[in-house]
């Protein structure tokens, strides 16, 4: 890739080659295997300066944006703050969908859902009110006096089954990992932050020992936009399925993965096990359970990328309603599905982002046309449309990767700064702008448009493309954008107000009575004295969760721990009198059994801290994950 190319200019360059008659060569391969290697070594050439003006290019395009916008962010707003070409409209991302979400009006909608069986048995299943028959389109209720009129309307009508339609819908499975999608997935099934996936990734790629005499690399190289492989990884993951799942899972040819992606450069293959008979269960004895959990989401995915298609038999049932008194029939629907075939599903399943149906409909029941059916309950049901979710990390690394913003070395980098200089909090794993990100996202936008526009970033990388070919001059190219972008510069060291970011509350200070304000620090929001720079008392700004310490009774909060993307953890506000931690979040409601504290164990058990005691309470906030940090105030 660009990079690649600039770095081997930049080491001829730093050894001063003398002898132009042997100008030093390039040695270019997409994947680290024998035969690779070695094809690139008897086929070198001449280092493309193409590639290389395009990556200088990039280089002082990143410089000039954040090295002079962030000096003149710190002088009229406050220390410690910068600015980036992918950083700020990263940012920018996650506090337009908030301002999205504040800005949503829900509309209201009912459906007419009945429950049915066949008359001859117990089993029943659900339809829901599709149209009213020999009228073309759907029906639509955007009221509650419709909906209870359809509902009276539909009171005591017979129902029969008026068509079956059956279909085969084949599902083929998910490419191998890129950077991206294995961040993206690693958040979703195993909790992971980008920043956790990437150094677990690394230890992985660096090489662990596996009692094979040394420590053995277990998966490619981890920043990558590619989904290809190498055909003798291919090879050896056709043969591993027929030898351990049978033929009949092994489609007839290799599956090839394509990005359509223009921004990916595909200089490394696909995220994959260097070896697909290294399986998990063999390496359970060597690896940590973090580094285990993730080897075996990458191999399960390069597997099952191999194997055949999942087929599913998709059942759709039109019923009749005939109204009684009315004599008008209304068309219900009933859907369902019956896997066939396992196929790739048997090994691996990608996950979702956000709670959808579920991937197989209820089965239903036998059913053919004509068949009368008893109804089980009839229903009017109000629904309202619901505002776009916040960004988790994975959420947001998709869609900078669909907006051509960053580079899969940069997505895990870009998602900690801005939470560890607190533009951004993450909340029961969303993603939640600070008051500090919004300011900075305003005053950029304002003076900055051009930088902040979220086309900015992906019609560069046309440009620098356009540089790489031989299209385009480079430092044309850089004129083009700096001349603009120093006017904007010069505009917003003249005309940008100074933001005093400050919260009045109701404390004051220890030390000299006058008022406190919350300010923002290093470590996050705390309270200050406005008595500064004369009184420097701060206090930190708890957040209590409404649990009584079960040390000495004092109020639990929750506090993150100190240095960058610093985890979530539960401690006695009475610190450093008591010390009581936990890393699981308390629950307000004591054991049953023996009265001791409970704890969010997962997303749907809280357990006892005492005894063996659990209890399922469904769907909850995800609690905090790690070992024991210390115990800091967050103003510390």
């Amino acid at each position: 890739d660009r990079e690649g190319e600039a770095i081997s200019w930049h080491l001829q360059a730093a050894a001063d080659w003398d002898d132009r008659s042997t100008p030093p060569k390039r040695v270019v391969f997409h994947e680290i295997t024998k035969d690779a290697v070695e094809e690139a070594f008897n086929h070198p050439r001449q280092i493309d300066m193409q590639l290389v003006n395009a990556q200088q290019a990039r280089r002082i395009l990143d410089r000039l944006v954040g090295y002079q916008i962030s000096p003149l962010l710190r002088k009229r707003v406050q220390r410690g703050v910068s600015a980036g070409r992918v950083q700020s409209v990263a940012m920018r991302m996650v506090v337009d969908r908030e301002r999205e979400i504040e800005a949503f009006v829900p509309v209201e909608s009912w459906t007419i859902d009945v429950k049915l069986r066949k008359e001859d048995q117990k089993t029943q299943f659900s339809a829901r009110l599709r149209s009213q028959k020999g009228s073309k389109g759907r029906l639509t209720i955007s009221r509650e006096e419709e909906a209870r009129g359809y509902e009276a309307e539909l009171q005591g009508a017979n129902y029969a089954v008026a068509e079956v339609s059956k279909r085969d819908v084949r599902q083929r499975p998910a490419a191998p990992f890129t950077t991206s999608t294995m961040q993206q997935e690693a958040g979703r099934k195993l909790r992971f932050t980008s920043q956790r996936t990437m150094s677990v990734a690394q230890q992985l790629y660096e090489g662990l020992d596996v009692g094979d005499g040394g420590p053995v690399g277990l998966i490619t190289y981890m920043r990558t936009d590619s989904t290809q492989v190498a055909a003798s990884a291919v090879n050896e993951t056709r043969e591993y399925i027929a030898s351990r799942y049978g033929k009949e899972f092994r489609p007839d040819k290799a599956r090839l993965y394509t990005r359509r992606s223009k921004a990916a450069q595909e200089a490394h293959e696909a995220i994959r096990p260097t070896s697909i008979r290294r399986d998990p269960a063999s390496l359970k004895p060597y690896l940590s359970s973090e580094q285990l959990r993730l080897y075996t989401l990458v191999w399960e995915r390069m597997l099952a990328s191999q194997m055949a298609d999942a087929v599913s038999e998709a059942t759709t049932v039109d019923i009749d309603a005939t109204c009684r008194e009315s004599d008008n029939v209304y068309v219900f629907r009933a859907t369902g599905s019956v896997l066939k075939f396992a196929g790739f599903r048997s090994v691996y399943l990608e996950g979702r982002d956000e709670n959808t149906d579920a991937d197989d409909a209820k089965t239903l029941p036998r059913l053919d046309a004509g068949d009368p059916l008893a109804c089980e309950g009839l229903s009017a049901n109000q629904h309202f449309t619901e505002p776009p979710p916040r960004f988790t990390e994975a959420t947001l690394i998709k869609a900078m990767e669909e907006r051509g913003i960053g580079r899969p070395s940069t997505y895990a980098p870009t998602i900690g700064t801005l939470l560890a200089r607190y533009y951004v909090e993450r909340k029961q794993g969303r993603l939640f702008p600070t008051t500090l990100g919004i300011t900075l996202t305003d005053l950029l936008k304002e003076y900055f448009p051009d930088v902040m526009n979220l086309d900015f970033t992906a019609g560069m990388e046309e440009e620098l493309d356009a540089v790489s070919r031989g299209e385009r001059g480079w430092v044309p190219m850089l004129g083009e954008f700096y001349e603009p972008f120093h006017r904007a510069l010069e505009n917003a060291t003249e005309t940008m107000p100074r933001i005093k970011l400050e919260e009045e509350t109701d404390e004051v200070c220890d030390d000299c009575s006058k008022p406190m304000v919350i300010k923002i620090g290093r470590f996050g929001r705390f309270m200050s004295c406005t008595g500064y720079p004369e009184c420097k008392g701060t206090k930190p700004i708890l957040n209590k969760i409404g649990v009584a310490c079960p040390d000495c009774g004092g109020d639990l909060v929750e506090r993150r721990a100190r240095g960058r993307g610093g985890r979530t953890f539960w401690g006695c506000s009475r610190y450093p009198n008591c010390e009581f931690l936990s890393n699981r979040r308390p629950v307000p409601n004591p054991c049953p059994e023996c009265g001791k504290l409970m704890v969010q164990q997962n997303r749907s058990t809280v357990a006892c801290t005492s005894c063996s005691w659990q209890e399922e309470v469904g769907q909850a906030e995800p609690a905090g994950e790690g070992s024991a940090p210390e115990l800091v105030g967050v103003g510390d």
